[in-house]
């Protein structure tokens, strides 16, 4: 008897899937070497930058999960191509904002526009793919468009913010939109009809709009507490707001059958709790390089936009060469070789950061860059196929979208701690701090990673 195998997915559907998966790794990064301009227009602080670095966040970590399970529910096709007339929207409205407050709004905006792209994607693939999990080598150009889209963002955005100003960050969206949104309707398979039509009563049947409002209030109120911590009084009391919160999420979880965060799936299901607790912690480490050292080299060094664009290339290159090694040797080997090589190269690289200085050469951080390169595809492309491997074929969209959240958290997590090491100045000793708290979260990605090679 022969194992069932996946079908082949279409070109066309591909790559209409890569448009939409794209943006929000795009925008999550993008906005790193625009920051010091947006901070000079506006005029405002680091904390008020990093509030609307981690606002992006905490709305896409809600939105992944929201969407991803309204892609299950009504149809991935349908949202995907909400979320790019959303972007649209969003693109145009940014380089319009009479205030810093209105500013923060457009970015919210984005984030759900964006946040419709991967879960939807990846209940797309699975369907393509006659209802199994993609093979690795299906999942890389994902993989690579994903990383590298994430970490070709400072780059991007220091062309753009050369060219044209920090509004240029918020147009691009708009032509990427417009162009791709046709595509999508051309090329991707319609959804099923769905019995009944789809109306707002229907959207809040499928939606847990409590438990979406405690885990917003729980992340919110962590991420105001953690900011406080630069300003004198710190906001101690955020800390009994947040736990009561996280109560109302563990509680609604147990109540409602398809809660926004399923506790008791997670609590059943060690292998799916771990693929998102790595996550996270990976994601902690992979946004604390995206933003403090572009932060760090226009801040202490003095570089351009277009310099520091230059000098986190190599995080874009490196990750696009690592991912097809790493779907060959996940094919081979499993994910889990995979995910201690890109763990060791975490370690390594952060601490590296530890030896930058005013004084530090060019080519030594296009070293380093091209070091912390390396696990942006390997541990990407590891946990992406550990998820398929661990969520259920009928959850992909949710599972998929319950990733994504991991993910953003963990960006929270990263800004949250730039803004309050940067919240006074911008120095290299902040950024060796910051190295080091990054190099802790790197041995502990790795340790479990050796932990998980022993099974």
């Amino acid at each position: 008897m022969t194992t069932p195998t996946a079908s082949r997915v279409s070109p066309r559907v591909l790559a209409a899937i890569l448009m939409a998966t794209v943006l929000n790794p795009l925008n999550s990064s993008m906005i790193a070497v625009a920051l010091v301009p947006i901070r000079n227009d506006f005029d405002v602080g680091l904390v008020a930058i990093a509030w609307l670095i981690s606002s992006f966040y905490v709305i896409a970590a809600v939105g992944q999960g929201v969407l991803g399970r309204l892609a299950d529910q009504l149809g991935p096709r349908r949202m995907l191509c909400a979320g790019f007339v959303v972007v649209a929207l969003a693109g145009a409205l940014g380089p319009l904002a009479p205030s810093f407050g209105w500013l923060i709004a457009a970015r919210l905006l984005l984030a759900v526009g964006t946040s419709a792209g991967f879960p939807a994607g990846l209940a797309l693939l699975r369907n393509a793919s006659g209802g199994y999990a993609p093979p690795p080598g299906t999942l890389a150009p994902l993989t690579i468009a994903g990383s590298a889209t994430a970490a070709l963002g400072p780059v991007l955005g220091g062309g753009l913010v050369l060219l044209a100003g920090w509004h240029a960050i918020f147009f691009v969206n708009v032509a990427l939109a417009v162009v791709a949104l046709p595509l999508a309707l051309r090329w991707l398979p319609h959804d099923p009809q769905h019995r009944g039509g789809i109306d707002l009563p229907l959207v809040r049947r499928l939606v847990d709009v409590p438990g979406i409002a405690a885990f917003t209030v729980m992340l919110g109120s962590v991420l105001a507490l953690l900011l406080s911590l630069a300003q004198s009084p710190p906001l101690y009391w955020l800390a009994p707001v947040a736990l009561l919160a996280a109560g109302l999420l563990v509680v609604r979880s147990r109540r409602r059958e398809d809660p926004f965060l399923d506790v008791r799936m997670l609590v059943a299901d060690r292998r799916l709790l771990a693929v998102y607790a790595q996550y996270l912690l990976v994601n902690v480490v992979a946004f604390g390089v995206f933003f403090a050292v572009p932060i760090w080299l226009e801040g202490a060094r003095g570089d351009g936009p277009g310099t520091t664009g230059l000098l986190m290339s190599p995080l874009a290159g490196v990750a696009v060469i690592a991912t097809p090694i790493a779907a060959r040797l996940i094919a081979r080997r499993g994910v889990r070789p995979a995910l201690l090589a890109g763990a060791c190269a975490m370690v390594a690289g952060t601490l590296l950061l530890m030896t930058f200085g005013p004084g530090t050469p060019a080519v030594a951080i296009l070293a380093v860059t091209c070091v912390l390169g390396v696990p942006i595809g390997f541990n990407n492309l590891g946990l992406q196929s550990a998820l398929y491997a661990a969520s259920p074929p009928e959850r992909t969209g949710a599972a998929g979208g319950l990733f994504q959240t991991a993910r953003f958290t963990g960006a929270v997590l990263a800004t949250s701690l730039i803004g309050i090491v940067f919240a006074g100045e911008v120095t290299s000793t902040g950024l060796h701090e910051i190295a080091a708290t990054l190099a802790g979260v790197s041995a502990i990605v790795l340790l479990a990673s050796m932990r998980a090679l022993r099974r």
